[in-house]
């Protein structure tokens, strides 16, 4: 029988469509500029927007963009009437104030939110008197990662409004030559190319597009609202066998290493995959087309093995074997095979996995463990610090582990912790039409090692960011950058030492001059290595505990503040004119997402807010403490809803309840409904049984609304597959309309009407976006943003 099961992200996306938005048709955004500049590597990004309120009174303006989420914001600022208002980097404690007004008033603290798989997005607003002027400036920085033998830098262009005066300005310097330049993206085709010009010289490129008011209406992804998609700007360098890239600059240095012209190594693979019930359906089936993919792409001299897990431990063969095309093809037939099971035991798994690459040392060969798993264990050893011990020692630092997360139910830091101490990396695997192309692009980015043992050596430097490494994959690049000592180049000597196969190699050109930049580029050098450090204390920070960890935090956080990096150590206080509301910008750690109840403490209780109304969580007397890594939202029968006590009105879940209250002076909100909430404790059955049973009366859907002169909400019960008009908005554009499941609890399908162009639909098996650019199809739980 059918059944609904709605996230609570979904929901938490359903009440921010109620928030009230300013009429974009009230201001004008006569200027839109995207600056980027891209010295070796490292790229700084100045998006510019100037804004006329062209009414006869005062008009919030928005300000909304989408950056990288490798990116540190380093700047924002507005200039107001001949003021300039800095945005201006603190402690998250320092900031604890202003953060906590700006939850207690109702408006979003969290400026920063996830969007999808690479993208943030910062969205502030200020009130800007009549036929006044506003202009917006965010700056951020990041260093672009080699992958696949390339690097991309990503530009998200959504002005909201067809522009005037719209530019996007990409200029590339490098010191190496740069071998290819290709701009991609979904704004680089069809009706937008031609907006397109690029041009490079050998250390330099230049990238314009400069699309016209027309073209920002009519290309693919665009409407009224104008322009929403990507700029992908994708490039190299050439590359010899030789120690590679270094620059020198005031007592600074960053070196690029990423030699070319290397013999591959035979590696030896071990996938772990985990097959528990949490993984029935596409997930399954996705994995089993990515494996098959996998083990085609081996080479006859590679030697790999397979597990499968749930509670139990499946091993494809108990040892590893040479990948002959008898021996991936037996393997092809197991994968096919794959069927979900029960629980998750991911210490035996690792564990196995481990073994087998331990009693099989083959000289002159890398060996890699990559786990794919998509929840938390639950079976075996569970205690997660137990885990991370026991894997470590099993390890014992011979190869690297990388940890593939499955969605957004996975313990994802534990994965990244796990990962990290063992010198690998965790990545997310979303759930979505292309993850068996997620699955095998990582692979890819591991499949041809060309150097193990990797050791960094700079005489005469300190401060160094990290020098040791694994392996080398072809394709990637290994970036280290330090000080200096006494800025003294003459006595400063790099040298790499590395195991290719089964040669020892230095890489040390005693011809090779080590240049500096000069003065232009100096801060461009230092910030380089303040980037690293930060992002590399982060990792460390999550690996240690206790007077470590708060040592590494205290260096983490005293570089955030001294080069106005906003990372999750810091935050911004957005500045504004008197009288305005002060906001406060933090960057979310991967995994979560602002303005979503998303907890994974121990005890689930909190509340979340949006400007016209909030969610409030809490614990039922007795259930306090209930461990959880889901929080899923159902319609409960009649039979097993009760009304929570003292709270005059609600449904109670097994360990706890929601509701849904407007804030007060936000009038024109329409009332929504109040609704149950379940959590389960880490298990991969379904919280709740929601089969009716034979005998039991006829199932009823109880709804309960508030009325404003009431002090108890009105009660009625529906029988049916009806269908209802849940929300309707003042503005007459909102509308939210859901069909009732006629035999179970919840809805079978909930539509929700942004306007006449763009809609939603939610059915039992899929979300559909309709809008200007067509329909696009969603499967899981990646969260859509769709709208203004």
């Amino acid at each position: 029988m059918e059944r609904t099961v709605v996230q609570i992200t979904l929901f938490g996306l359903l009440l921010a469509f109620v928030t009230m938005q300013p009429n974009k048709d009230d201001w004008n955004i006569y200027s839109f500029h995207i600056n980027s500049t891209v010295n070796s590597r490292y790229a700084t990004t100045v998006i510019t927007s100037r804004v006329a309120n062209r009414m006869d009174e005062s008009k919030e303006i928005e300000f909304q963009v989408r950056i990288p989420k490798n990116a540190f914001i380093s700047k924002f600022r507005m200039f107001i009437d001949g003021q300039v208002y800095d945005g201006v980097v603190k402690t998250k404690e320092q900031a604890q104030q202003q953060y906590s007004e700006a939850v207690s008033r109702g408006q979003s603290a969290g400026l920063v939110s996830s969007v999808g798989r690479t993208l943030e997005e910062f969205k502030t607003s200020v009130t800007v008197a009549a036929h006044k002027k506003v202009t917006f400036e965010l700056t951020y920085e990041e260093l672009l990662k080699r992958r696949l033998g390339k690097y991309e830098l990503q530009i998200h262009a959504r002005p909201m409004q067809p522009v005037k005066d719209f530019k996007v300005d990409v200029s590339i310097h490098e010191k190496a030559s740069i071998s290819f330049l290709e701009v991609k993206g979904g704004l680089s085709t069809n009706a937008l190319a031609n907006a397109i010009t690029k041009t490079h010289t050998d250390k330099q490129a230049w990238v314009y597009f400069y699309p016209t008011e027309d073209q920002q209406k009519t290309c693919d992804r665009c409407g009224e609202e104008g322009m929403n998609g990507d700029l992908v700007i994708v490039y190299d360098v050439n590359r010899d066998a030789s120690i590679g890239d270094i620059q020198t600059s005031d007592g600074y240095f960053v070196h690029h290493f990423a030699p070319s012209s290397l013999s591959r190594i035979p590696k030896n693979f071990v996938f772990l995959i985990d097959k528990s019930g949490s993984m029935h359906g596409k997930k399954i089936e996705q994995t089993r087309t990515a494996l098959t993919r996998i083990l085609n792409d081996l080479a006859e001299d590679d030697y790999f093995g397979l597990i499968t897990f749930d509670g139990n431990i499946f091993h494809w063969k108990r040892e590893l074997v040479q990948a002959s095309k008898e021996n991936v093809d037996s393997a092809k037939d197991f994968a096919r095979n794959i069927q979900n099971g029960g629980s998750t035991d991911i210490n035996g798994a690792v564990l196995q996995g481990a073994q087998m690459l331990n009693v099989h040392p083959r000289e002159g060969s890398a060996s890699i463990l990559i786990l794919l798993t998509d929840g938390d264990p639950t079976a075996g050893v569970t205690n997660l610090r137990q885990i991370l011990s026991n894997v470590r020692q099993a390890i014992a630092e011979k190869f690297p582990l990388y940890c593939l997360g499955f969605g957004f139910d996975v313990n994802f830091e534990f994965l990244e912790k796990m990962s990290l101490q063992n010198n690998g990396a965790a990545r997310r695997i979303y759930q979505d039409s292309d993850a068996d192309l997620q699955l095998t692009g990582f692979y890819e980015e591991v499949a041809t090692p060309l150097l193990t043992d990797v050791t960094m050596i700079y005489t005469g430097g300190t401060n160094l960011t990290q020098t040791n490494f694994s392996q080398y994959y072809n394709g990637s690049e290994i970036v280290v950058a330090g000080q200096i000592l006494h800025n003294d180049i003459d006595t400063f000597s790099p040298q790499v030492v590395a195991i290719s196969s089964k040669r020892r190699l230095t890489f040390s050109e005693t011809n090779t001059t080590v240049e500096s930049t000069g003065t232009v580029s100096e801060s461009h050098i230092q910030r380089v290595w303040a980037y690293l450090t930060v992002k590399q204390l982060l990792d460390k920070q999550l690996q240690l505990s206790g007077a470590e960890e708060e040592d590494v935090r205290k260096e983490a956080l005293a570089l955030s503040f001294k080069y106005s990096f906003v990372t999750p150590l810091t935050s911004m206080v957005v500045t504004k004119p008197p009288g305005e509301n002060t906001e406060v910008l933090h960057k979310p750690k991967e995994g979560q997402q602002q303005g979503i109840l998303q907890q994974r403490q121990s005890q689930l209780t909190g509340r979340h807010k949006t400007s016209s109304s909030q969610i409030k969580v809490e614990p039922l007397p007795g259930r306090a403490g209930v461990a959880s890594n889901r929080i899923r939202m159902a319609s409960f029968p009649v039979q097993t809803a009760q009304r929570a006590p003292g709270l005059g009105g609600g449904f109670s879940g097994r360990y706890g309840q929601i509701k849904v209250e407007p804030l007060p002076g936000r009038a024109g909100v329409a009332s929504i409904q109040e609704m149950p909430i379940a959590y389960d404790d880490y298990q991969d059955s379904p919280i709740l049984n929601l089969q009716r049973r034979p005998g039991m009366i006829p199932f009823l859907h109880r709804f309960l609304i508030k009325t404003e002169n009431q002090s108890l909400p009105l009660c009625f019960d529906i029988k049916g597959d009806v269908r209802l008009k849940l929300l309707h908005h003042p503005s007459g554009e909102l509308i939210v309309n859901g069909k009732l499941q006629k035999d179970n609890g919840g809805f079978k399908r909930i539509v929700i009407h942004l306007d006449i162009f763009t809609s939603i639909d939610v059915d039992t098996h899929r979300i559909t976006v309709k809008d200007l650019g067509g329909l696009r199809h969603h499967t899981g739980i990646d969260l859509i943003t769709v709208g203004r």
